[in-house]
């Protein structure tokens, strides 16, 4: 099984948008989704930009016209997606050190917990998983990969490989994928324009709903207080 992650938003006060997002994706033949993605980019996008390395989802050299359209060739392209998402208000108390957001292993949990729901289906031995290259303040490489592999390991088959790279999305055409849909997703949860519609599109696409991570985390929390303090 090979699968193509890439995220959307931050985890910062700063940042414009309130979700962050992980979507994801498998194919059947990520070779000839790589290579029909690549001619799209190519013969469908501005001249200005289709010799990119990379043409993202909120490139702004792109129209909605062209994006929609973009969009649903994803759909026919038999991708299968999952996705989780994270309220930035509801980051645990966990993953906070004096006020400060431990962004690195608040990412590799959410990657983690996204992976997961692949598990149940894994048919097969090989579990290979690219990601899109990204700053990990607190965690190493070494420590991403583990730690993911710690996580997965008791829900695959037995004798799995689990392999884990992060890769330069410039040269992986299926992680510049993943960009575009995570892009829908995040579009939508965020309310922004033609987020609805293009999730639509890609709806039939969706193998499950959503994973929110920490949903209740904070009510939890409350009761949990208010019970021990005898209130």
């Amino acid at each position: 099984m090979h699968i193509f992650l890439d995220e959307s938003g931050q985890f910062h006060k700063n940042d414009s948008e309130d979700y962050f997002v992980i979507g994801s994706f498998t194919v059947g033949d990520h070779k000839r989704t790589k290579k029909r993605f690549k001619s799209w980019s190519k013969d469908k996008f501005p001249k200005k930009i289709r010799f990119r390395p990379e043409i993202k989802f909120s490139d702004s050299g792109i129209s909605d016209e062209l994006r929609i359209k973009t969009v649903k060739f994803i759909s026919k392209l038999d991708v299968r997606i999952r996705f989780s998402f994270l309220k930035r208000q509801n980051i645990p108390e966990e993953y906070k050190r004096k006020e400060k957001i431990q962004t690195g292993l608040l990412y590799t949990k959410i990657v983690a917990e996204t992976l997961e729901m692949y598990t149940s289906s894994a048919s097969d031995l090989l579990f290979h998983v690219f990601c899109d290259q990204r700053k990990l303040k607190g965690v190493s490489k070494k420590e991403f990969v583990n730690n993911i592999k710690i996580h997965l390991l008791p829900s695959l088959p037995s004798g799995a490989n689990i392999k884990i790279e992060r890769v330069n999305s410039r040269d992986f055409p299926n992680v510049q994928l993943a960009d575009w849909i995570v892009g829908v997703i995040a579009s939508y949860l965020n309310k922004k324009p033609l987020g609805e519609e293009l999730f639509g599109i890609l709806q039939n696409n969706i193998l499950a709903e959503g994973r929110e991570m920490f949903k209740d985390y904070w009510e939890n929390k409350f009761n949990n207080q208010k019970t021990q303090s005898g209130d």
